[in-house]
């Protein structure tokens, strides 16, 4: 009896070993694939990704192939997950913009809309503004969001949408709002990403609950957590340059009054400059802001889902 019963616990000793090896080694995988991602798209390869160069039309490839290999849908409208706009700067140079959009139906019409821009500033002479923490760093997040809910049905219908021009003015992120590929009465929330790879205090900032207090049980929920510290803050209209709430593409939301939460650092001495490389990004904290941020994701989806579901049949 005693011999059946040290096989059985070693048995289960065992199998939680293996359990426990398992996930971490999933994890170390997908923390891998984040940084590699980051790294690929602020290569000296990409140029820069400013919009209408050579460099930007690779990043979006890029995009468009991993939306592809992760099963993403795209809209009809959107063939190959692209979205086409034009538009004139400052100057009155015309631009051809392209936005990168896929989604992964859930289980309730309602979406969410993760977005990230790609573009950056592109060369300056003998220089390449590469902008790993901006923005290499949200659209690499995106990719991994969007290869987590591949793999686990969210309950909101969810959008990924990798803007161009938000340099330029959020110029991708407008285009999507004015020519959305599904109604805006549909997006109950865009959860945006702009600059989460660089910060030496372990902070991220998560903009939108001054404006949208009902946001703020979703982030303060999962607080304990996660080993990032997520800070509320930079949204108050009263404080002028420090208020972040238009300053990236969920001010197009915003002026459409859709909900928003907007997750970015403070800048730092690499904003806007070519030194903001891969090799001055923070990796343990943009994989650590990674995860928390994708937490915030997961609590959103099972919580505020269930919600809008009560309310549904409380009006059935």
């Amino acid at each position: 009896m005693l011999t059946i019963l040290h096989r059985f616990s070693f048995l289960i000793l065992f199998f939680c070993v293996s359990c426990c090896a398992s996930v971490k080694e999933n994890a170390e995988r997908q923390d891998s694939q984040v940084l590699k991602d980051l790294k690929v798209l602020s290569s000296d390869e990409y140029e820069g990704r400013k919009t209408g160069t050579a460099g930007a039309e690779k990043a979006a490839a890029f995009i468009a192939d991993r939306f592809k290999s992760l099963d993403l849908e795209h809209f009809p409208q959107g063939e190959d997950y692209i979205q086409t706009f034009q538009f004139d700067d400052k100057e009155g140079t015309s631009y051809s913009g392209k936005n990168i959009i896929g989604y992964i139906p859930g289980k309730l019409k309602e979406v969410l809309v993760i977005s990230a821009h790609y573009d950056h500033l592109g060369k300056v002479g003998d220089s390449i503004y590469n902008g790993a923490d901006d923005n290499a760093s949200g659209i690499a997040a995106l990719l991994q969001f969007a290869a987590y809910f591949s793999e686990n049905k969210p309950n909101f219908t969810i959008v990924f949408a990798a803007f161009d021009a938000e340099e330029m003015g959020l110029r991708g992120a407008k285009a999507f709002v004015e020519n959305p590929p599904i109604r805006l009465d549909q997006i109950k929330l865009n959860i945006n990403m702009d600059m989460i790879s660089h910060n030496d205090k372990n902070e991220l900032y998560v903009c939108g609950t001054y404006k949208y207090p009902q946001l703020r049980r979703y982030v303060e929920d999962i607080k304990d957590e996660v080993k990032v510290k997520l800070l509320l803050g930079h949204d108050d209209p009263n404080t002028g340059h420090d208020d972040w709430t238009n300053q990236s593409d969920q001010g197009a939301f915003n002026a459409k009054d859709i909900p928003f939460l907007y997750f970015g650092v403070e800048d730092h001495k690499d904003y806007h400059q070519p030194s903001d490389t891969y090799e001055n990004i923070n990796p343990t904290f943009y994989v650590e802001a990674v995860d928390a941020i994708l937490n915030v994701i997961r609590n959103i989806d099972n919580k505020f889902s269930s919600q809008i579901q009560i309310d549904k049949n409380k009006v059935m």
